[in-house]
């Protein structure tokens, strides 16, 4: 009897776990947000914080239920059917792959200039007698415009102009087209291979004149944190240029890893919720269930003494069936066999479903929300509610797992 409870409950459980796990992955399908998550994080490590400093990964609860799957700032790229261009361009930007600036003469090297007159200051510019070197500005020209002259340090007018803004997760999807497939406007792909991602990176090494040292001097300059990432794979690899490719196979995989990790620490959150509404929804108190199921098989076992001669199980039949407008004692056992406590479970949710045994007539939807909201303010019923959802957080494959150890499945399959 026991058994038979415990392989109620689990098939309960399962059953529900598997419609909190249906509704996740329909969550997840519908706004995209494994996608959106993976893409968050290369928007995070190729291109940095978002333009008001917030991170694109979810840093809060909030996030994962709010911003990542409604917000209008969707982190995936548009998507784009025509394949992946064949000529790479290098990535641009006004710092050259081997210099660090271009600001003209250092103060080790400074530039001679001529006294100024005091009354060339009303006269205007004084006539050229030659080109001023560049990076510098000549005394006149300082004076009628109040620039001062130059003193030793770079004039801020020579000073190189800000690198301009470059999508490095836009390029990276350039050359990632071929395994992405068109599911609405924006990129589907969630899942990246770590060889497709250090082929990527090759790709872009090799459209640099400077090689690796070339684009990580880009990536620098304009500001990409995956500069300090690469460097320090370049560095680890000693300059070599097949062990930083595998460099960065291994540092990716590692990222995805722990990025995975936070993702399935933010789905628990997601589960959590889905499963309390389901059980509040469908009323599931388990502990009234094990009730019932107990009830159930005493009442079978009592059916099943009567149908071989005893009569101890007399006193559960008449318990079942002895009861007001109740016509025949055969028709309350055919019905009681046929809606037994598993088909039961959802008798106390919100709109239940009645399937009549004989089939001839059409299944009937009942509007329990009186009754239903009974319960559910009832404090009798919260022990059984908090049991369920802590079950439902289990997971479908758990439940399954132990359904085969109770009924033997493994044992026969593997025999």
């Amino acid at each position: 009897m026991y058994i038979d409870l415990a392989i109620g409950l689990v098939l309960a459980f399962l059953f529900l776990s598997l419609m909190v796990s249906g509704a996740n992955e329909a969550l997840v399908r519908l706004f995209g947000i494994r996608s959106k998550f993976l893409w968050a994080y290369l928007r995070d490590t190729l291109d940095g914080a978002r333009g008001d400093g917030r991170s694109w990964v979810p840093a809060k609860v909030t996030d994962v239920f709010a911003r990542l799957p409604f917000s209008g700032a969707d982190p995936r790229p548009r998507h784009e059917a025509e394949p992946a261009p064949p000529v790479v361009e290098p990535v641009p930007a006004d710092v050259a792959p081997d210099a660090v600036s271009v600001s003209g003469p250092t103060p080790a090297d400074p530039v001679p200039t001529d006294p100024v007159p005091t009354d060339l200051a009303s006269a205007g510019p004084a006539p050229a007698t030659g080109a001023a070197p560049a990076g510098t500005t000549s005394a006149a020209d300082a004076v009628s415009v109040g620039v001062p002259a130059f003193t030793g340090d770079p004039v801020s007018a020579a000073d190189p102009a800000p690198a301009p803004r470059v999508d490095m997760t836009e390029r990276l999807y350039e050359r990632l087209r071929e395994i992405d497939h068109p599911k609405g406007a924006r990129t589907s792909i969630s899942d990246i291979p770590p060889e497709r991602f250090s082929g990527a990176v090759m790709e872009l090494v090799a459209a640099e004149e400077g090689g690796v040292e070339g684009l990580l001097a880009k990536l620098e300059a304009i500001g990409s944190p995956l500069a300090g990432h690469l460097r320090g794979v370049w560095e680890s690899a000693q300059r070599d240029l097949g062990r930083f490719r595998k460099g960065v196979e291994n540092w990716f995989d590692g990222e995805m890893e722990r990025l995975s990790g936070l993702y399935r620490r933010y789905v628990k959150w997601v589960i959590f919720v889905l499963a309390l509404a389901l059980t509040l929804v469908f009323g599931m108190d388990s502990l009234e269930y094990g009730k019932t199921l107990l009830r159930d098989n005493a009442y079978r076992a009592g059916v099943a003494a009567i149908a071989g001669g005893g009569g101890e199980g007399l006193a559960a039949l008449r318990e079942k069936c002895a009861v007001s407008g109740t016509a025949e004692p055969y028709d309350c056992v055919t019905e009681a066999f046929s809606s037994p406590a598993l088909v039961k479970i959802f008798d106390h949710s919100l709109v239940s479903v009645t399937i009549p045994p004989d089939g001839e007539r059409d299944p009937s939807f009942n509007w329990n929300g009186a009754s239903w909201w009974d319960r559910l303010i009832s404090p009798g019923h919260w022990p059984g509610y908090l049991i369920t959802v802590v079950a439902l957080l289990f997971g479908a494959s758990f439940w399954w797992d132990v359904l085969r150890r109770l009924t033997g499945l493994r044992n026969r399959r593997s025999g």
